[in-house]
C-alpha cells in the first residue's frame, strides 16, 4: 500500500548575498519513511533542513504538513506542528539534567505555579523506558556521552508529538555500537509511523537504513530514488556531476627513507607505543573510539603531556614540550575538530591560511599586506579553495573548503611530518576525493603521513601501513595485502591481540 505524504515541499527558493542556496526545489516525505537527504557541502540540504525547521525563511515556494499549509516562523512553531531537528552538533544546556532539557521552557507545574520537577523526570523516564535505555532524567547533559545527548534530543523531539524527525548527520560522532543502537531507535520510530529526514555523507548507512533518496546539487534537486532500484556510484555520480573513477589515489609505500621513530611512548590514554614512519608514506592508526589514536599524536606533538618514551625526527632524539617546538620542526598536528580548535571562523580565509606564517609577512610589528594576500592566494590556488574572494569569512565555506584552509595553514610551514586526525569527517564524497588525492601528492613531495581514521575504507584505501590500537596499546602492524576489515577489527576488538 503506498505511504500518504506527510511534508510536501513545493517550489522552494532562497537566496543569500552572492548565492542562490536553493532553486525551485520540490520533494515529498511520506509518512512513516526514512528519506536521505544528500549531496556535496554546500548543496543546499542545511538551508532546506533550517527552512522546514522553522530556522529561516524562504524567499518564495510552499510548504504543505498534513495537507495543510506550514510555514513556521520559528523553531518553535515548526516543533508545535511535530517537526523536531536533532543537530549534528547538539544543542542542549549541558549544566540541566536529562528531564530539564527535555521539557525546557515548558516545565510542568503544580498548582500555584512551581515547577514540578518530579513529573518532569517521570515524564521523562517514561520516554526514556520506549528505546531501553537506563539513562537516569536526573543526570547532567554535561556528563553524557555523544549518543545519549543525541538521544536526549531525539526524546525531546517525541515529548512535542513528533511526526516528522531531522536527523542532520547523526553518527558523525558515534563509535559502532553507538550508531547501531541508533539505527534501533529509527527503525521503533519508523513502526510508529514518525517520518525520518536523514543527512548524512555515509551512503553505505543511507543505503541499508533510508527508503529513498533525494539528492542536492548546486541548490536544486536532481531526482529523487527509491534505495532498492539504485547504487551508491550513481547517487554519487549525481551529487557531483561527474563520474569519480575511485576515490583512493594509487599507494606507493614511501622511499625507505625514515622520518620519524618512537619508541616505548606512554602519555595520558595509552602505553609503550613504538612506530616509525618513512619518507613520503602513509601510515594509518585505527582502532575503536576512545582506543587512543589521537592521544599519541597529540602527545608527540607537545599539545598534551608525554610522560615517558623517546622520539626521533631524522634520526636526532628530540621532545617537543609545547606545540611550538613541534612546529618549529615542521611537524604538524591537523585536528579533527577544526571548528573549534583548527580554524578561525569568524575570520577570513586570509588569515586562516597565514596564521602559521607570521614571521614571513610580519615586519616591525606590522603585516606586510601584499606578503599575506600572495601567501594567501597561493595556497587557495594550489588546493582549490573555493572562495569569493580573499577576505570572505571561513564560517561561509563549506565543509571540504574549510578543511583546505586546515591543510593550507600547515602547509605554509614546509612541514616533514603531518598528523591528520579525521580529515574527512563530514565533507561530502567529491571533497573527500580531492582530499586523498591531495594527500597522495605530499607524500610525493616527499612529507610523512600519519592518518587517524575511524572510516575502515579510508584507512584500507590510502594506507601503506596500519597500526592497530586496543585500549591504548599497539595491538599490532599491519602492511599491504595484510591491511583488510577482517585483520584491522580482530586487532582493535580483540583484548588478547594486544601487544604487551
Amino acid at each position: 500500500m503506498e505511504k500518504k505524504v506527510l511534508l510536501s515541499i513545493r517550489n522552494i527558493t532562497k537566496v543569500f548575498p552572492g548565492v542562490k542556496a536553493l532553486d525551485r526545489v520540490s520533494l515529498d516525505i511520506k509518512r512513516g519513511e526514512v528519506h536521505a537527504l544528500v549531496g556535496e557541502n554546500g548543496a543546499g540540504k542545511s538551508t532546506l533542513v533550517n527552512i522546514i525547521s522553522g530556522v529561516i525563511q524562504p524567499d518564495g515556494g510552499s510548504l504543505i504538513l498534513d495537507e495543510k499549509p506550514y510555514a513556521p516562523g520559528n523553531p518553535r512553531e515548526a516543533q508545535e506542528r511535530g517537526v523536531g531537528l536533532v543537530h549534528q552538533e547538539t544543542a542542549l544546556c549541558p549544566h540541566l539534567s536529562v528531564a530539564e532539557n527535555v521539557f525546557l521552557g515548558r516545565m510542568p507545574c503544580k498548582a500555584g505555579g512551581l515547577i514540578d520537577l518530579k513529573k518532569a523526570r517521570a515524564d521523562t523516564s517514561d520516554l526514556l523506558k520506549k528505546f531501553s535505555t537506563n539513562l537516569n532524567p536526573k543526570t547532567k547533559v554535561q556528563d553524557l556521552s555523544v549518543a545519549n545527548q543525541q538521544l536526549v534530543e531525539i526524546i525531546k523531539a517525541l515529548s512535542l508529538d513528533c511526526r516528522l524527525l531531522i536527523l542532520d548527520e547523526p553518527t558523525s560522532s558515534l563509535t559502532e555500537s553507538e550508531t547501531e543502537n541508533l539505527f534501533r531507535i529509527i527503525d521503533e520510530l519508523q513502526n510508529r509511523g514518525i517520518s525520518i529526514l536523514y543527512i548524512s555523507h555515509r551512503l553505505t548507512e543511507v543505503f541499508r537504513i533510508c527508503e529513498r533518496i533525494s539528492i542536492l546539487r548546486d541548490g536544486s534537486l536532481v531526482k529523487t530514488l527509491n534505495t532498492s532500484e539504485t547504487n551508491e556510484d550513481e547517487v554519487i555520480c549525481q551529487m557531483v556531476g561527474r563520474i569519480i573513477g575511485t576515490f583512493y589515489p594509487a599507494k606507493k609505500g614511501g622511499s625507505g627513507e625514515e622520518i620519524l621513530r618512537v619508541e616505548n611512548l606512554s602519555g595520558y590514554g595509552f602505553r609503550k607505543v613504538s612506530f616509525s614512519l618513512k619518507k613520503g608514506e602513509i601510515l594509518g592508526f585505527s582502532g575503536l573510539v576512545g582506543a587512543g589514536r589521537s592521544e599519541v599524536a597529540r602527545a608527540i606533538c607537545g599539545i598534551d603531556p608525554l610522560l615517558e618514551g623517546q622520539i626521533y625526527l631524522h634520526g636526532q632524539k628530540v621532545r617537543f614540550n609545547t606545540y611550538y617546538d613541534a612546529i618549529q620542526a615542521r611537524v604538524a598536528y591537523l585536528t579533527e575538530d577544526r571548528k573549534s580548535e583548527g580554524l578561525f571562523l569568524k575570520m577570513s580565509v586570509t588569515a586562516n591560511l597565514v596564521v602559521t606564517s607570521l614571521r614571513e609577512i610580519v615586519h616591525q610589528y606590522l603585516i606586510h599586506r601584499e606578503k599575506e594576500r600572495a601567501l594567501a592566494a597561493r595556497y587557495i590556488e594550489q588546493l582549490q579553495i573555493k572562495t569569493s574572494g580573499l577576505l570572505q569569512k571561513l564560517i561561509n565555506l563549506s565543509g571540504g573548503n574549510q578543511q583546505k584552509v586546515v591543510v593550507g595553514k600547515w602547509l605554509a610551514i614546509n612541514p616533514v611530518v603531518l598528523f591528520m586526525d579525521e580529515p574527512t569527517r563530514g565533507i561530502d564524497v567529491g571533497a573527500k576525493t580531492e582530499l586523498h588525492y591531495l594527500m597522495r601528492e605530499l607524500c610525493d613531495r616527499g612529507i610523512g603521513i600519519v592518518l587517524i581514521s575511524s572510516e575502515l575504507p579510508e584507512i584500507i584505501g590510502m594506507c601503506d601501513r596500519v597500526i592497530v590500537m586496543n585500549e591504548g596499546r599497539k595491538a599490532g602492524e599491519l602492511i599491504g595485502e595484510e591491511i583488510s576489515e577482517e585483520n584491522i577489527m580482530r586487532l582493535a576488538a580483540t583484548q588478547s591481540n594486544r601487544i604487551a
